[in-house]
């Protein structure tokens, strides 16, 4: 009896992680904040890592997680705080530029 509660307890996480993936996916793609998209990003790669995990391939996710979320999502939050710089500096630039 306790190998049936296991495997539908295992079952019912594999379903749970499946529709959570799902769900990170669409507000990731949907969203209109970089920032929030990003983080989320980060998010998506450690549970795709957890994903591997289960289907045991434990080095395609410990690549996944140091990689897909750890090195890229870093270099996308420099990339983003880069761009807002930037941004400020056009804003401020153009504001400078304009006589009353």
């Amino acid at each position: 009896m306790s190998e049936a509660i296991t495997f539908w307890l295992l079952t019912g996480f594999d379903v749970l992680l499946v529709l959570t993936l799902l769900g990170v996916a669409w507000r990731l793609l949907a969203g209109r904040d970089l920032f929030r998209s990003v983080v989320l990003f980060i998010a998506f790669g450690l549970l795709l890592s957890l994903a591997w995990v289960r289907l045991s391939a434990p080095d395609v996710a410990l690549a996944e997680a140091a990689i897909g979320a750890g090195v890229t999502g870093a270099l996308l939050l420099v990339a983003l705080g880069r761009l807002r710089r930037l941004e400020t500096r056009a804003f401020r630039r153009g504001k400078r530029g304009k006589k009353p």
